[in-house]
């Protein structure tokens, strides 16, 4: 009879500890990417479709606490003609953001890719003119949004794309590097609250280019110019060695800079960094892939957990971070699977892999 309790005891026993881990796991499931973070987890939106696409804000909901704008902030859509400002997406995003308790980040006020053709024309023909109105026009977008946007990303993509030199853009042609310098005082002005980053890509896999943007930062911290953040793109190729990138963020938090993983995706075939690109090294991708590529998910996260002290984590955001959005693939003519969710809004085990380097 004892035998009989003690074995229904232990089978009691086992049967609520069972019943706890089953409890545990469907809670884990229920759990997005914030929920295992001790920094911001973010995505890049677009707003109109975000709002049309109620799988995609529950995607948002779920996972993130701060949003970036891929397109709406952008120098082409906030003037896309002279003497008119066009605020309807901005302010549907802050709105968003506000409503969802979202940190919501500008980007990005200065990009020669994002400059509209009249101001590149009109510019040309007068340096003086562009420098008013870089003034102006940072001046009234940060300050339209002062203390509803948290961060800006001021300047994008002033360096080449390969190397350690300035990019020979309108503004560095008419302006100087100062240009630059001029940007975040301006910023500041109109926002004195509001983190300030450099925006650039390829700098995990750059030496010279990252040593470049490091000695510009020094210069810019050596006269007093409000630059608080540094911000690393990372689209990830998965054949860059993990090493590297970990001695790159190592060597962008010795700057004391909160620092951003700004727009990361993960891809499997390759690219020269031109539109139209791409290499297509694969035709389809497998499970092993996608194996491989939740490894290296994983890995960014623990690289950026362990090589940006706590003070300077200001949060990783993904790109387009779905395999139905990507901008990958039509801006390289590619056909990749670079994000962490699928073709039809489901976790990849990119997913889950970034979600253990988060939780580890």
């Amino acid at each position: 009879m004892q035998k009989t309790a003690a074995a229904y005891s232990t089978l009691m026993i086992l049967s609520l500890i069972f019943f706890i881990g089953c409890v545990s796991e469907k809670s884990e499931e229920k759990k997005g990417l914030k929920d295992f973070s001790s920094f911001p987890i973010g995505g890049a939106v677009e707003i109109r479709q975000v709002l049309q696409d109620t799988a995609l804000e529950a995607i948002i909901l779920e996972n993130f606490t701060s949003i970036t704008a891929t397109s709406d902030m952008k120098m082409y859509a906030i003037a896309p003609e002279e003497g008119n400002y066009k605020w309807d997406r901005a302010d549907s995003l802050v709105a968003f953001s506000q409503r969802n308790d979202l940190r919501l980040f500008g980007h990005t006020l200065v990009w020669h890719s994002g400059t509209p053709r009249w101001v590149f024309q009109k510019g040309t023909e007068d340096s003086l003119w562009l420098d008013d109105f870089l003034k102006t026009y940072i001046q009234d977008y940060v300050g339209r949004y002062k203390g509803k946007v948290a961060a800006w990303d001021v300047v994008n993509e002033g360096f080449d794309t390969q190397g350690g030199e300035y990019r020979k853009t309108l503004w560095y042609n008419k302006l100087g590097k100062e240009y630059i310098a001029n940007a975040f005082r301006y910023a500041h002005e109109a926002d004195p609250e509001a983190d300030l980053f450099y925006n650039d890509f390829n700098l995990e896999r750059d030496t010279a280019k990252l040593n470049g943007v490091l000695k510009m930062i020094e210069e810019l911290k050596a006269d007093d110019v409000p630059i608080t953040g540094l911000g690393v793109q990372m689209h990830l190729r998965m054949d860059i060695p993990d090493s590297l990138i970990r001695e790159s963020v190592r060597k962008m938090a010795a700057t004391g800079l909160k620092i951003h993983f700004s727009e990361l995706d993960i891809i499997f075939n390759t690219h020269d960094d031109t539109r139209g690109g791409g290499e297509q090294l694969y035709s389809s991708v497998t499970p092993k892939m996608l194996e491989q590529q939740a490894q290296k998910y994983e890995m960014v996260a623990k690289i950026y957990k362990e090589e940006v002290p706590v003070s300077q984590q200001f949060g990783i955001t993904f790109w387009d971070f779905t395999d139905r959005d990507t901008w990958i693939n039509p801006f390289f003519d590619l056909k990749d699977w670079p994000t962490i969710y699928d073709e039809k809004l489901e976790p990849k085990p990119a997913y889950f892999g970034f979600r253990k380097g988060l939780s580890e």
